[in-house]
């Protein structure tokens, strides 16, 4: 298990270096100037060579990159055009508020995935397979964002039970845990767990119907083994495959929740993601892509050792 651990660390130090020289040349591609937002309309030659060089934007790309990347390393990932505060501090502020999102998004999709999941390729082919399939069809399909306005129309407007923008009353960005803040929390959350839902279930059907199919099983049923008993071994073989999806998925809740943090007002990293490209503040969109996809790369290092911990057989590839 070490060794697979140590082999699994090894190749995340080059996929980390791609994804920093990535997301330092995808911002640098994009069409604009990101010091137009903050530079005067009458401002000087002089003024905006000074301007470049405080922010080390008159340096060559590559001198740039080294420059960035190894303050990066240190934890110093520059200061906001647009604000002139510290790009780390925003960054993990909001990172935060998107992780809290994300992980209660996925306590509410998971569990319901992986029930839905199950019962649906236990009853393969049945009304009940029909009916569990429709809902994750459904859930897949609707947009999320459209889902949130819909949520937001009848729980906030129609209804008035649930507030419908912001982390906390007042228009708060620090969380506390309280009854209060929670309720803040609900309709962000619902919205962004319905295609997880989907997709854990869909995936999940298919794993244990094509499991109940494989001889193995058959040679258990044969053995005159209950239900019960043959269900926990279809799912001791699912459960790699199904830890991989919902890690995948959880990466994507963090990184992917730009449109329902815009539609909730929800202040995370997708929220500060949107701020910034239309800021165009560089170094606050370099900051935010790079901590998103680092996370996404640690999770995928968490998920594989997690399934070599589940399934010795892959420790062998």
């Amino acid at each position: 298990m070490l060794t697979h651990l140590v082999r699994r660390l090894i190749y995340v130090l080059p996929v980390c270096f791609g994804v920093s020289l990535f997301c330092f040349l995808l911002v640098h591609i994009a069409p604009g100037d990101p010091l137009t937002s903050i530079m005067p309309v009458d401002a000087s030659a002089e003024q905006q060579a000074e301007m470049r060089a405080a922010y080390g934007l008159d340096k060559p790309l590559p001198v740039q990159y080294a420059i960035w990347l190894g303050k990066a390393v240190s934890g110093d990932l520059g200061k906001s055009i647009a604000t002139g505060r510290p790009v780390a501090d925003e960054v993990f502020r909001a990172v935060q508020n998107s992780l809290l999102l994300a992980f209660t998004a996925s306590a509410i999709a998971f569990p319901i995935g992986l029930i839905l999941g199950f019962v649906a390729g236990y009853f393969r082919d049945t009304a009940i397979d029909r009916m569990v399939t429709a809902i994750a069809v459904t859930g897949v399909s609707v947009p999320n964002y459209w889902l949130g306005i819909v949520l937001v129309i009848v729980f906030s407007v129609t209804l008035g039970w649930l507030p419908s923008m912001g982390a906390g009353p007042g228009g708060s960005t620090q969380w506390h845990w309280d009854l209060e803040h929670l309720r803040f929390l609900i309709l962000p959350s619902v919205t962004l767990a319905v295609v997880p839902i989907g997709l854990v279930a869909r995936t999940v059907r298919a794993l244990v119907g094509d499991i109940y199919s494989m001889d193995f099983v058959q040679a258990l049923q044969a053995k005159g083994l209950r239900g019960g008993d043959v269900l926990r071994h279809v799912i001791k073989n699912a459960a790699p495959t199904a830890l991989s999806v919902m890690g995948l998925q959880l990466g994507y809740l963090l990184g992917g929740s730009i449109l329902i943090e815009t539609v909730f007002n929800w202040p995370g990293s997708g929220f500060l993601l949107s701020n910034a490209i239309f800021q165009r503040d560089l170094p606050l969109l370099q900051g935010t892509i790079l901590i998103l996809a680092l996370f996404f790369v640690c999770m995928n290092l968490i998920v594989d050792v997690a399934q070599a911990a589940i399934d010795p057989r892959i420790k062998r590839n």
